[in-house]
């Protein structure tokens, strides 16, 4: 009896290679973004430091910017992703040096992503991904509307680690958490506290 032997299909090897080679450049890049600004970057000081051809750039990425771009979508995820649920948390300070001390580890990024040139369509890209969290976290009477609660909260934070980045003598990650939990965080929680509050007072009443 002759045993088949298995095979891969072309076509998901190709997949699986092609996902591996997008995760080499986006590696790359940050990298690098690590060491100097993306305007001193060339796309075949990527290419060599992902170990990867430079033709093959082009079938991923048109440009470097277009990698940048892909680089930011996973990273805006999760500073959102650390940003929302400190709403949510008894423990505000805590949570905020959590946020900063990410934000701090990979400072050449977010400072390339927050105050470069494409800072104006990071913004974007978190508000609209902040907008989309929000429709799912609406609850009836909830004051103020979560989706502009989240919206201030995650707009605030942003300007925060912008003014952060751009500062020649930064503050340290304890204070810059003391300022957005204070300033930021503690407000929003206190907004939907109150609102409880009078949800409940208004239940009372009936």
């Amino acid at each position: 009896m002759v045993h088949k032997i298995h095979m891969p299909h072309l076509r998901t090897a190709r997949d699986a290679r092609a996902v591996r080679t997008r995760e080499a450049l986006r590696q790359a890049l940050l990298r690098l973004l690590d060491l100097k600004p993306l305007e001193q970057i060339s796309i075949r000081d990527i290419c060599e430091v992902a170990d990867v051809g430079y033709t093959t750039f082009f079938r991923h990425h048109p440009t470097k910017e277009s990698l940048l771009n892909d680089v930011a979508a996973e990273q805006i995820g999760r500073l959102v992703g650390l940003t929302l649920p400190l709403a949510d948390t008894s423990d505000a300070r805590t949570a905020s040096i959590v946020l900063c001390t990410y934000v701090d580890e990979n400072r050449k990024l977010w400072a390339t992503l927050l105050t470069g040139g494409a800072a104006g369509a990071m913004r974007d890209e978190f508000l609209r991904l902040s907008r989309e969290i929000a429709a799912t976290r609406a609850k009836p009477g909830t004051w103020p509307p979560p989706d502009i609660a989240i919206i201030l909260v995650v707009s605030s934070t942003i300007e925060l680690l912008s003014w952060w980045l751009r500062d020649r003598k930064p503050l340290t990650i304890e204070q810059v958490a003391e300022i957005h939990e204070r300033v930021i965080i503690t407000p929003a929680i206190n907004g939907e506290l109150n609102s409880a509050r009078r949800v409940a007072r208004v239940t009372r009443a009936r």
